[in-house]
């Protein structure tokens, strides 16, 4: 049977859905060896073309959305560049991070892997809001210290760049667990060897925008991964999650009785 990808929202213009982590969005000469592509994948699932409005991360899980056709795909992309969309995200961090907080922190464009010698380029503006959802003290030495700390967060890019929420959170040293290019390494073997934790633990779980046709609010939500949900639920962290961004399953068991 053909790999379907989770819909989570199609009208006759626009379809997204829920991307799992280590997924490419299309193919990449950063990636030559990766043979599965949410675009192919799609493309074959529907029977038509489909085109990606934006793009999010390989080991990011979550919400992404295609055109389904290059009117629309263009229409749709203008509210991207315009910053006219809202992007929330779900992150666990090393570290207690504060309780809310703006990372104003320029970024540079990370240099293009096909280009031997890059041109150097200046840093331009880039600010990520956020706030703490929860925390948990571990009794287990990962580093210097004898117990290890990390932090929930609920995660909002103002600006568009790449690895943006990834190197941001890093520049505050509470790096997102997973990331294997801007990460804590021996964090990410503590997950994988006491979780059995193999990705990245940033997922984009809503989207919200004005449909570049009808003119009306869209909000797009996608419920977490099942390997996501099993970490929170080991750090004890699912009444902590908004129930939307949750699996109906997980959802069901943190309501109150």
């Amino acid at each position: 049977m053909s790999e379907l990808l989770e819909i989570l929202y199609q009208d006759e213009h626009l379809v997204a859905v829920n991307k799992p982590a280590g997924l490419l969005v299309h193919r990449s000469p950063i990636d030559r060896r990766e043979t599965r592509f949410a675009l192919q994948i799609l493309r074959d699932q529907l029977g038509q073309h489909v085109y990606p409005v934006h793009r999010i991360d390989k080991p990011t899980s979550g919400v992404l959305l295609f055109g389904l056709s290059s009117e629309a795909t263009h229409r749709a992309a203008e509210a991207f560049a315009g910053r006219q969309v809202s992007k929330k995200y779900l992150a666990v961090l090393r570290g207690y991070s504060d309780e809310q907080g703006s990372i104003d922190y320029p970024l540079r464009d990370e240099p293009d892997q096909r280009i031997a010698k890059a041109p150097p380029v200046e840093a331009r503006p880039s600010r990520t809001d956020y706030r703490r959802l929860a925390t948990v003290e571990l009794p287990i030495a990962v580093e210097r210290y004898a117990t290890s700390r990390y932090s929930l967060v609920e995660a909002q890019p103002l600006s568009g760049r790449r690895h943006q929420l990834r190197r941001h959170f890093k520049h505050l040293s509470h790096p997102i667990i997973g990331d294997t290019t801007h990460g804590a390494g021996q964090h990410n073997r503590f997950f994988r060897q006491q979780f059995d934790c193999h990705r990245m633990l940033l997922a984009a779980t809503e989207l919200s925008f004005i449909h570049p046709y009808s003119d009306l609010p869209l909000t797009i939500q996608a419920p977490l991964a099942k390997d996501f949900c099993t970490l929170l639920a080991a750090l004890g962290w699912i009444d902590a999650v908004p129930s939307c961004w949750l699996p109906a399953k997980e959802s069901a068991l943190s309501e109150p009785d």
